[in-house]
């Protein structure tokens, strides 16, 4: 095992075989049955957790365990899901006049729902359950929840955006930074999104060699790595293994919706835009009815949670009316190398003999 170039020190970490991540997606696409054949191909699957009640996360635990008895892990928001409504008078009929469009009632002059707080009892679940693996977005986890994530000896990642957010995680006793580029779909993990509006652009191949020169810990590269090729470059810039999301969106055994994969499917790596109005953080998604009704309005969004919470009806509307004009359909930029239900398994391992066969030989790529 020590002579394959894949085999890493994370690896040896995380007690995997092959250094290959799939990306925590949150909101539907990370199944049990997803999480479990890239951990049983020899990669760690991540259950996406954050939008997820604490007893919901235990029984999708307990289903992966089912399926495997090899490490995975589970990842969590950590930015404090605190309101601020101080617009919502300002904003919420630009979502009522997009709502119109779906049959969703107004809600202009009520009051505004408020946005549950779960980090500390999801966390806690993760602790009971013995997830061996936390791995968070928008910040390292607090100083509470690290000390007794690192006394439970867990291994705790953390994705991040520029190098100074590196150096903080690391700080803050994180194990594994998720180098995570600008051509990432979906939230990005930066930290500060009031001085950084769109999220910090760092490209994933300028990101991940400056953070690999400064950091202690392994890092790991997130953000257009596809296939073999991508984790072959990860590889030679510094870092012990890749982080996949949009790879996996289209896989057999995902749960995103089947307008979401179609669109994704016919997209190319021109139909992406970051927007901030599906969730008040930015994110990467395929440009849509949705998005360009919102941003013709001229009106910024409320910040996340809030915008999120006030914008969930209309995106679960669209998906009930399997309409893709107007639900939030996550990406990254590199569309063109997507497959259509291809088992998560062949996925890993395709990727994993393409690697090493670039690794192996030294030649380039066709």
């Amino acid at each position: 095992m020590s002579n394959d170039p894949l085999f890493t020190p994370l690896c040896r970490l995380l007690g995997i075989e092959l250094p290959i991540i799939q990306a925590g997606m949150a909101g539907g696409p990370t199944t049990p049955e997803l999480v479990a054949a890239v951990s049983e191909a020899g990669g760690l699957g991540t259950l996406g957790a954050a939008y997820m009640e604490p007893e919901a996360i235990r029984e999708a635990v307990r289903a992966i365990r089912r399926l495997t008895a090899k490490p995975f892990s589970v990842n969590l928001f950590v930015a404090p899901m605190r309101d601020d409504y101080s617009r919502y008078a300002e904003v919420q009929p630009v979502i009522d006049r997009i709502g119109a469009q779906l049959g969703v009632p107004g809600r202009a002059g009520t009051e505004p729902t408020p946005t549950p707080e779960r980090l500390e009892r999801q966390f806690a679940v993760l602790l009971e359950e013995g997830i061996p693996v936390i791995s968070t977005a928008f910040g390292p986890l607090p100083e509470a929840l690290g000390q007794a994530a690192r006394e439970a000896g867990r291994v705790v990642t953390t994705m991040v955006t520029t190098v100074e957010e590196a150096r903080l995680a690391e700080a803050a006793g994180c194990d594994v930074l998720i180098a995570q580029g600008s051509d990432a779909g979906g939230h990005r993990g930066t930290f500060d999104t009031e001085r950084h509006p769109y999220g910090a652009l760092v490209g994933t191949f300028s990101l991940v060699p400056q953070i690999a020169d400064r950091a202690n810990v392994p890092v790991v590269a997130a953000g257009g790595v596809m296939d073999g090729r991508g984790l072959a470059a990860a590889l030679l810039l510094g870092a012990q293994g890749a982080q996949l999301g949009t790879r996996f969106l289209t896989a057999a055994e995902s749960g995103a919706h089947a307008a979401y994969k179609e669109a994704l499917l016919v997209g190319s790596e021109d139909d992406t835009v970051v927007t901030r109005w599906f969730s008040g953080r930015p994110a990467r998604s395929l440009r849509n009815r949705f998005i360009e009704d919102a941003e013709r309005s001229g009106i910024a969004p409320m910040p996340f949670p809030s915008h999120n919470t006030a914008t969930g009806p209309l995106r679960q509307a669209a998906a009930k009316q399997n309409n893709a004009d107007y639900m939030s359909l996550w990406t990254g930029q590199a569309l063109r190398l997507l497959t259509r239900d291809t088992p998560a398994a062949h996925i890993v391992r395709d990727i994993a003999e393409q690697a090493r066969g670039l690794l192996s030989s030294g030649s380039r790529p066709n």
